[in-house]
């Protein structure tokens, strides 16, 4: 599922598109703003394609060798270990990942190039190597194989980033996010898993929905107290040389700790200073950490910030 971070992420990409582009419309960007966490979610399912897409290449290269005019007795008796992993079968088998990628036409066929450098990226990995000459692999086994296949092989290839680059703007910063969603997912797999195992939802349910609007809505809407919140506390500097990118981080955050009751101040601060390592200089985190616990310090001393529900003691 798209989780918070995610989420936060995207509504802060979006807003500064919003202020960036003449046209100011709440409900457009708002648009935007879901399909490009729709986006995301093909993605995770694009991806659980091409670990399919890999392991069919890898059968079609045993078949060939067997074919060969004079096979060897290797060729004739090739190691199946990974196109019978059990994990990639019941993904194979998959009806929900099935479905979605025959509704979305999602498919790795323009990219066989790809596909034979991520095996072939694969077979010269210590961990492949193990794994096939492992006489005694459990479901276990097979499982770690393919979470190693994602986080070891197409995390860090620059070719998949390249060609993912090509087919989606929206996913430039998306594959780290994306594989930890897959690492999620197959932890729900076990040996006895059919056609009709769940993947990841969208969304954890309607409340992490709502969170997405109501963050990107409250932010736009509250926009002239939330620079003026930035600007007080931001006293000796010019709220106009501070970078664009600083003070969207910083009005979200703040957006949190006024507008969202049911969201610790202490998870609300975290996020956002852990999203403007992605986003800021390293001058400009300590400088957001310090304008933003100078906001909640004063925040809370004039009775704005108010938390309420479970696991919110200490608040106060």
């Amino acid at each position: 599922m798209i989780s918070r971070r995610i989420i936060r992420t995207k509504v802060l990409q979006i807003l500064y598109a919003y202020y960036a582009s003449p046209e100011k419309s709440i409900n457009k960007t708002e648009k935007e703003l879901f399909f490009c966490i729709h986006k995301s979610y093909d993605l995770y399912h694009y991806l659980l394609a091409l670990i399919l897409e890999i392991a069919d290449y890898s059968e079609k290269r045993i078949e060939i060798k067997k074919s060969k005019h004079k096979p060897t007795y290797d060729d004739l008796h090739p190691n199946t270990k990974f196109v019978t992993n059990r994990v990639i079968s019941q993904l194979r088998s998959n009806k929900q990942l099935n479905l979605y990628l025959e509704q979305k036409k999602l498919s790795w066929v323009n990219h066989p190039e790809l596909v034979k450098e991520l095996y072939l990226f694969l077979e010269e990995s210590d961990f492949y190597k193990k794994y096939v000459a492992d006489k005694n692999l459990s479901f276990l086994d097979d499982r770690k194989f393919v979470d190693k296949i994602f986080n070891e092989i197409m995390l860090i290839s620059e070719d998949l980033y390249m060609v993912l680059e090509e087919q989606s703007i929206y996913w430039n910063d998306d594959i780290e996010f994306v594989i930890s969603m897959i690492s999620k997912t197959l932890k729900r797999f076990n040996e006895y898993s059919d056609s009709d195992q769940r993947l990841m939802p969208m969304f954890k349910d309607q409340e992490d929905r709502d969170f997405a609007k109501d963050l990107f809505r409250k932010a736009i809407i509250n926009h002239d107290e939330l620079r003026e919140l930035i600007k007080v506390h931001s006293q000796n500097w010019d709220i106009e040389r501070i970078a664009f990118m600083d003070i969207l981080i910083m009005q979200l955050a703040i957006s949190e700790l006024l507008y969202f009751p049911s969201i610790p101040t202490k998870v609300s601060l975290n996020e956002y200073i852990e999203l403007s390592k992605f986003y800021s200089t390293e001058k400009s985190r300590n400088f957001i950490n310090g304008i933003l616990d100078k906001t909640l310090k004063d925040l809370k001393k004039s009775g704005k910030v108010i938390k309420t529900g479970r696991g919110l003691m200490g608040e106060s």
